[in-house]
């Protein structure tokens, strides 16, 4: 059995990593052993017909599935903003259908994504990953009952608000590996990397609603 650490990753082919697939683009084509998470990435929201709606709400009973997402809100790019919450909403649905958390992309868009996370995900475990807003966006979400997730480039500000029991940490499309990730958030925590490790593997099987994963 192995325990999680990178939440959310395009590339780490490290144990425990959850890998995330856009239906929209990258497909769905599970290895053994490994953990995903499937949804629609805001960039590719354009190109979500009621098709690959089905398909989401199909693969989300998987058993490698172990998230629903990335999902979320980007004012910068994507359909316009009422589609997009338009899919944050269905992606939401198929969660608490299935009893799976949401990984949430959020660029520009922090208060209307706390404001839908209140009106729409009461019991439904949100992280909003690569988290490199500053403070006050941080307690934004975390006020909405957000865990948040981290990668390798961060706001120190913004990490020293993060309650440690709302901490995640994360490799995204970045090259380096998860170690390095945890050993830059606990340089900022003024934290040992060996007393961190375990709370951030119990905050990721928190919010996976696991003890443990495959």
């Amino acid at each position: 059995m192995t325990t999680v650490l990178d939440i959310h990753t395009h590339r780490s082919a490290e144990p425990g990593a959850v890998v995330s697939c856009s239906l929209a683009d990258d497909g769905f084509a599970p290895e053994a052993g490994r953990l995903y998470s499937v949804g629609i990435h805001p960039w590719h929201s354009l190109q979500a017909g009621e098709a690959i709606l089905q398909w989401l709400g199909e693969l989300a009973a998987h058993p490698q599935v172990v998230a629903i997402g990335e999902t979320g809100l980007d004012a910068l790019r994507g359909a316009p903003l009422e589609r997009q919450l338009e899919l944050l909403e269905r992606h939401i649905a198929v969660a608490r259908r299935v009893g799976k958390p949401v990984v949430a992309h959020c660029v520009r868009t922090s208060q209307q994504l706390a404001a839908a996370w209140r009106r729409l995900a009461p019991g439904v475990a949100m992280a909003v990953h690569g988290f490199r807003g500053n403070a006050n966006v941080a307690r934004t979400l975390l006020d909405a009952g957000c865990y948040l997730s981290y990668g390798i480039r961060f706001n120190p500000a913004a990490l020293a608000v993060t309650p440690l029991d709302r901490l995640l940490i994360e490799t995204d499309d970045a090259p380096a590996p998860i170690g390095d990730v945890l050993a830059a958030v606990s340089r900022a925590l003024r934290l040992q990397p060996e007393r961190l490790e375990p709370q951030l593997r119990s905050n990721a099987a928190r919010f996976l609603g696991r003890a443990e994963t495959q």
